[in-house]
């Protein structure tokens, strides 16, 4: 038996698993795989491309790959990335809204001088 089948299998005797109970879950068996052409693709039929910087955008095609975002990336160079990208044509899988965050300011300074 090769190794990684060895790694998968269940062999408890009282294992719910290995006795297939319908809440614990099935055991992986061949046709649960995507097809090898497709399989780490993005739902939309994108290749995802972590980026960190602007300056990572350059060279990614924009019609096989699109971008998301780092996590530890700021607000600020969040919102130059994503401006970049659709420029380039790339389409941002985690965009953020900004505009409502530009407008912000203005409607409490409107609803400052109201109550005054």
């Amino acid at each position: 038996m090769d190794e990684t089948r060895r790694l998968i299998r269940v062999r408890t005797r009282h294992n719910k698993q290995r006795r297939q109970f319908s809440a614990k879950g099935a055991l992986p068996r061949p046709g649960y795989g995507s097809p090898a052409a497709v399989r780490g693709m993005h739902p939309s039929g994108y290749a995802e491309v972590r980026v960190f910087t602007p300056a990572e955008l350059a060279g990614l095609n924009p019609e096989t790959q699109a971008v998301r975002i780092g996590g530890s990336v700021g607000n600020k160079k969040r919102e130059v990335i994503q401006t970049r990208a659709l420029e380039l044509g790339l389409k941002v899988l985690n965009a953020k809204d900004f505009t409502r965050a530009a407008e912000m300011p203005a409607e409490i300074e409107e609803e400052v001088n109201e109550d005054e």
